[in-house]
Parts: C-alpha cells; structure tokens; sequence
C-alpha cells in the first residue's frame, strides 16, 4: 500500500483550506513512494457532502485515500476506490449525515490527539484570566492607570489552584492534557467517561499522542466515573469539583447533556466554573446564562451567597456557530468567548498529517489503525 515495490499504488487526494504543505508531501512520498499525491484548497462550507464547483466530481473516480476537514465526494458512488478517509478534525460529528458516513463502511480516522497542548494552554489561560481578573487589570493599564485600591476586594479575594478538583468530563486526549498541567498547579483531578474504566489497560490512551503531554497510561485521575445517563453525570458533578472541563464529543447522547438541573449541582456547593471546548449543543446556552446570571446577582463580594450559579465559563465553542450579534450570551457575566479557535496552532498541520502517516505505515503491516471511527459510538 505505498511501501515496497511491489505495493499498490495509492491515490492520496488531500483537501484542506490552506496551502499546499510541499514539506510535508516530500516527506510521504519519501517514506510511501507508491503514493500519488493531489491537493487542492477549498475553504469551509456549510454542507461540503452536497458537492462544490471547485472540486470536480471526477477527481474522486480513482482516489484511494481521502485526507479533508469536512469536504467529501458528493456520493459513494462517485468514490469506487476510496479505502480510507482521514479527518484533521477531532471529531466527525459535522459530515454524520453524508451518504459517506451513513451509507458505506470505509475506514474513517480522525486527528483526535493533536489539539492537546494547544487546547490545554486555552483551558489554563481563560481559567486563570478569570480568577486573577485579569479584564479588569488589562483596562488599568490601557487607561494608564496604577490603582491597586480600585478593585481590591476581588483582587484579594483570589483563590488559586492547589487544591481545587479539576472535573474532566470526557477523558480524551485534551482532557488528559489538561489533567496533566492542572495537576502540575497541585489541583486533584477525577475524570468522567461514557464507558467504564475498570482495568489498567483499559485507562490506557489508545489514540494519537504528542510526545511528552498528556496521561498515557491514565494514572493522573484520582477517581473514575462513566456513564451516559443523567444518574451517574449527576452523581459524577456532585463530586465538589472546582472546575469542570467539558471535552465529550457530540453525540445524539451527549446533545444538551448539560442543563441546569446540571448547574444547579455544580453551582450548589463550590460555585464551579466551566470550561467548554467541546461543542456548544452539550449545554443548554440558556440554562447556562441563567446560572451565570444567579451568580452575579448574588455575588459573594456584595455580601451575596452565589445565588447557586456558576461563578464564570470560559467557552471556545456556542450553540450556534457563528454566534449572531444579538445572542444573549454576549452579555453573560464572568462569561469568557473566543470563536472556536483553541485547537489551532502552527503544528496543527504537520501533527494532523503525523497522524496518517502512522496509519500507512499501519496499514502496510496489517496492524490496527488508530483514530478510527465507530460510527455506532459517534467517535
């Protein structure tokens, strides 16, 4: 499959919206000689599986290998050779209704595991904004501004890490990574996954790891929960946790798996704060600023209790994407937005290609693939 010289060559078809990686195909091609490489640019669409002028239809007739972010041929008929379809995407919950998907059985991988360092810094950095106030410090200094005693209460009234419970609500490569540096700030971490994780082996991660990050062999959490039921999530939220990291992918499962019964829980005790770098149909948005909104009214700083709501969020993802001007989360208080942008970073490209360039040479020694979707599963 692209090895010796006697292997089967291999149409690698690669369509992404950036330009051509020449250093990168170099390196397939060195390593895979029996590979034809095609790329072409196309930017992001809405529904990619319909078909697009710039990709013509018959580029996809003897194509073996497909390498997208959410471009697909139009058909499975249009694909005949096609043998596997490699996502730069985490997830591939955004092509589940293509013909693709539902209608035929090709291998699909996904470059879930290179978002961890990136997505992590995100996670820390929009956490520690928060608590350090670091909004209101920033407009001191654009406003020229040396005045410690403006805002003393909440300056003192700081709580940092070390000893705070970091929830991990899906433990998957950026929840492990996460894990790791927050452990490293002496917080405690417990970890929430859809399955049971009864066995060493079976807290292993399996996927995709970028050398040096992460929790390999699952030792970080202090304790395991599972399920995809509201019971065993509720139990899993009632467990004081300080910070709640969502990373579950979306599934039909998981779609608004957090609402304000949820909230109410995180809020009750430790008035949690969120971090959501998932997607934003896993919460209920609105039960969300309802939360955040209890919290502000009855701040603790103006003699309140926390009104049993969330102290802040810090949300890399909304329900919908783009969020329209006139959204009510735009005003949310303690409420942090950047526009789903914490997994992108100069090594994304060449550490998303690392991942299939580990599956051709899998693929060549018959071994298992990594990344591989279970369409049953959603991921």
């Amino acid at each position: 499959m692209g090895g010796g010289p006697d292997s089967k060559p291999e149409h690698l078809l690669v369509i992404l919206p950036f330009k051509e990686p020449t250093e990168i195909f170099n390196r397939i091609r060195k390593n895979h000689p029996n590979i034809k490489i095609t790329f072409k640019s196309l930017l992001f669409t809405s529904t990619p599986w319909m078909g697009e002028e710039d990709i013509p239809k018959e580029i996809y007739k003897d194509v073996t290998i497909l390498v997208t972010l959410s471009a697909l041929p139009p058909s499975p008929e249009a694909c005949p050779n096609l043998r596997l379809i490699h996502f730069f995407s985490a997830g591939t919950n955004h092509i589940a209704n293509s013909p693709i998907y539902t209608s035929t059985s090709i291998p699909l991988t996904t470059s879930s595991g290179i978002h961890g360092p990136q997505i992590a810094e995100w996670v820390i950095l929009t956490a520690l904004a928060h608590s350090h106030h670091y909004s209101f410090l920033h407009t001191l200094q654009k406003n020229r501004e040396w005045d410690r005693a403006k805002n003393i209460k909440a300056l003192q009234s700081l709580k940092d890490k070390a000893g705070q419970r970091l929830g991990v609500l899906g433990y998957g490569s950026i929840g492990r990574q996460v894990a790791r540096v927050a452990r490293g700030m002496g917080m405690d971490v417990i970890a929430y996954t859809a399955s049971p994780r009864t066995t060493p082996e079976s807290k292993h991660d399996k996927g995709f790891i970028v050398p040096g990050t992460g929790d390999p062999d699952g030792s970080i959490p202090e304790a395991w929960f599972s399920g995809l039921d509201k019971v065993s999530l509720r139990n899993f939220l009632a467990q004081d946790i300080d910070h709640l990291l969502i990373s579950v992918p979306l599934t039909k499962e998981t779609t608004h798996f957090i609402g304000a019964e949820e909230f109410a829980i995180l809020g009750k005790k430790k008035n949690a704060f969120i971090s959501n770098i998932s997607r934003g149909q896993i919460i209920v948005q609105s039960d969300l600023i309802a939360s955040l909104k209890a919290y502000d009214d009855n701040d603790p700083l103006d003699g309140g209790d926390g009104g049993g709501g969330l102290r802040g969020a810090a949300l890399d993802v909304t329900d919908p994407e783009p969020l329209p001007k006139d959204d009510p989360l735009w005003e949310a208080p303690n409420c942090i937005i950047t526009p789903h942008i914490s997994g992108l970073g100069e090594a994304y490209v060449d550490r998303a290609f690392q991942v299939l360039e580990v599956n051709l040479d899998r693929r060549e020694k018959g071994e298992r693939m990594i990344n591989v979707v279970d369409r049953k599963r959603g991921y």
